[in-house]
């Protein structure tokens, strides 16, 4: 039997104790774990999978995320959320990749948003995300069905797996709903 990797949350921020809480998974096959890891570090690269992210500011040092970096991006509707790098561990060969991000917002929204990238016996790559949430907004979108968080997040998940295989997105659980992908686009980001 083989032990899953699982994230490392602080600890004001624990699963069950926050307003809102969603949990993604995918294990896919034929992919390296290096190769998801490529695509999801460097943030110019989420545009071209992840059909519900806008307005991405790169961290001063370049594109690919790193321990520290601080960056921005607009994400289910809202403005530009300032995300601080918490966690970034490269895959390797018996390690997981890790990587999460933690955003405040001066209205009192909270997120951490943590990522594993690890390779399974038999060829296979297991890929999870998990996000905590703080704030009103929160609160509400964990009573509505379906849970645009999940959704949303099920989308990101499923867009790297097609990315990382050279395969084009296709029509996103978030669009499925009616739930309009990119909405800030068009707006400059200060």
């Amino acid at each position: 039997m083989t032990t899953q990797s699982s994230i490392i949350w602080p600890e004001h921020l624990l699963p069950g104790t926050t307003d809102n809480f969603v949990s993604n998974e995918v294990i896919a096959r034929n992919l390296s774990a290096q190769r998801i890891w490529e695509l999801l570090a460097d943030i110019s690269k989420w545009k071209s999978y992840y059909k519900n992210c806008a307005q991405i500011t790169e961290p001063e040092s370049g594109p690919y995320l790193k321990e520290g970096n601080v960056f921005k991006f607009s994400t289910f509707g809202f403005p530009p959320l300032t995300c601080t790098i918490t966690e970034s561990v490269v895959p390797k060969q018996g390690t997981a990749g890790r990587i999460a991000w933690h955003s405040t917002t001066d209205d009192g929204l909270e997120v951490y948003h943590a990522w594993i990238v690890e390779e399974l016996e038999k060829n296979r790559i297991r890929v999870l995300t998990q996000e905590v949430q703080n704030g009103p907004i929160f609160k509400e979108w964990a009573k509505d069905a379906p849970n645009v968080m999940l959704l949303g997040h099920q989308d990101w998940l499923d867009g790297l797996v097609q990315a990382a295989h050279g395969q084009e997105v296709r029509k996103t659980n978030l669009e499925s709903v009616n739930f309009p992908v990119r909405q800030l686009d068009s707006e400059k980001v200060d």
